[in-house]
């Protein structure tokens, strides 16, 4: 995955109907091995980009957090809602 902001510019941004459940998927594979930290930088760098960018909403956020989760524990869930909230802010 290069960043959240060339997924937007691809073609398959705000308009298309898995956007959330592609993103899932492909950081899922950007990270496969990675540790627990570098996927939570990697995923608040390339998010915080696009969202100062404009190419990435709340609710778009909010349905990447409804994809992701159920694939994580309770303390990573609370860790991603810590991270979701940060990004709201920008």
């Amino acid at each position: 995955m290069k960043n959240l902001r060339g997924y937007q510019q691809n073609g398959q941004g705000q308009n298309g109907d898995d956007t959330a459940a592609d993103l899932t998927k492909k950081i899922a594979a950007a990270y496969d091995g990675k540790s627990g930290a570098d996927i939570w930088l990697g995923i608040l760098r390339e998010a915080e980009k696009a969202k100062r960018a404009g190419t990435l909403s709340n609710a778009e956020i909010d349905e990447f957090y409804n994809q992701f989760a159920p694939l994580l524990s309770e303390a990573q869930k609370k860790q991603l809602s810590s991270i979701i909230e940060r990004l709201k802010r920008i």
